[in-house]
Order: structure tokens, then sequence, then C-alpha cells
């Protein structure tokens, strides 16, 4: 979709500032919120794409004033209202209503862990490929209100396929629950000058991991 997330590209937002040895987590409370995510993810309501897509539908004012974890924590708190974990009133206030049932027995850390086995394999032979290492290909140049992973910077524009990392989940129709429709992923090399134009270096290139249904042969 189009929205605020987008920002490949866009100018404005001040210098990237690179923190050396960055901790894996900067406060104890984003540990807690990481482990509660993969803990809820234990219970296959929702996929990754649509988790993703929640944290698309942020507000702008939230998107932009939200850290890392906090926008995951807002994600995390609309979805298990959504999906009948707990009432608003019950994570208003942190406590249970009355009579409310509780998960017996409680989540385990092998359920936690189940969110990475089961995955089907890259490597799928009954999904054919179509398009092949060093082909010349253009990015189609769509705008859908659901959740992509074309960004707008990279639509329409012309690139070649570099690598195939072989057949994933297509995430525009996972996030909506329309069907996995697994499809090859290639790494796509565009020369910078494609994506920005005359100002940029003609010695670079960026790389973008795109599924068949963005790509078209040029």
């Amino acid at each position: 979709m189009n929205g605020v997330h987008d920002l490949g590209g866009m100018q404005g937002f001040g210098p990237i500032r690179y923190e050396q040895n960055e901790p894996i987590f900067h406060a104890r409370w984003e540990s807690r919120v990481y482990a509660l995510n993969r803990a809820m993810r234990a219970f296959r309501k929702w996929n990754i794409d649509a988790w993703r897509h929640d944290i698309e539908l942020l507000p702008p004012v939230d998107y932009f004033g939200f850290s890392y974890y906090e926008k995951w924590l807002a994600a995390l708190e609309k979805q298990v209202v959504q999906y009948g974990f707990v009432s608003k009133t019950e994570l208003l206030t942190g406590k249970a209503a009355a009579g409310s049932q509780k998960f017996t027995p409680a989540v385990t850390p092998q359920q936690a862990r189940q969110i990475t086995q089961g995955i089907p394999s890259a490597d799928d032979p009954g999904v054919r490929p179509l398009f092949k290492v060093g082909d010349v290909v253009r990015t189609r140049n769509m705008h859908p209100v659901g959740h992509t992973r074309l960004p707008r910077y990279a639509r329409g524009r012309q690139g070649i396929i570099f690598h195939d990392h072989g057949v994933y989940a297509f995430p525009d129709t996972n996030a909506k629950y329309e069907g996995e429709h697994r499809q090859h992923v290639y790494s796509v090399r565009f020369a910078a000058r494609q994506l920005w134009g005359d100002q940029a270096s003609p010695r670079d290139s960026v790389h973008l991991d795109l599924w068949d249904a963005y790509l078209q042969h040029a």
C-alpha cells in the first residue's frame, strides 16, 4: 500500500544514526514485547504479512513517533482484541474480566518455537519460475490498497534478475488471507540511476527481493 511507512527515496528525515555496538534490546520491556509477539503467533491466528500490514496501518503521528518495538506493541494490542484473546476493557485495565476463560495449559517455549517449524521448503520444483538469472525485467507500476513488498520508488523501473531465492508465499494475498500463492522470489539489481536519476552515482546499484507477480519482461 502507499503510506507513511514506505519511506524509500523520500527526503527530509535527516541522516541515519548508526549506533556502534548496538544491544539487541535497549530496555527490558522491548524483550518482553518480542516474547509476547512470538508467544501469540503460536496460536496461528495471523501470519507475518498480516502483522506487517497492521504496523503499516498505524496513524502517521504514531508511525513516526513510536520506536521500533512500540510499533510491535501497538500491532499486538490491536490483534489480541481483534481475534478475541482479550476485550478492550481487559486490555486497558490489565485485568481479566470476571468469569473469563483462561488458556490451559499456558503457552510453552516449545509452542512458541513452532512458528518457525512447518514452513514449506523454498526448493519447490512444482512451482516454475517466470524469470531466470540475467533476464531484464521491469517492475509493475501498481498501487494496491493492501500490503505489498514492492516499494514505491522501484515501481515501473528496469532491473536485471541477479539471483533466484526460491519459492515463498506471496505477501499481497497472504496478508489478506486469500491464500499463499507461492511463487519465486528474485534478487533484482537496479542501477542507482534507474531509481534516482542522473544525480546518482553510476557505480551504485540497489538489490531488491521481488516476487514473480511484481515483474514483467522488459
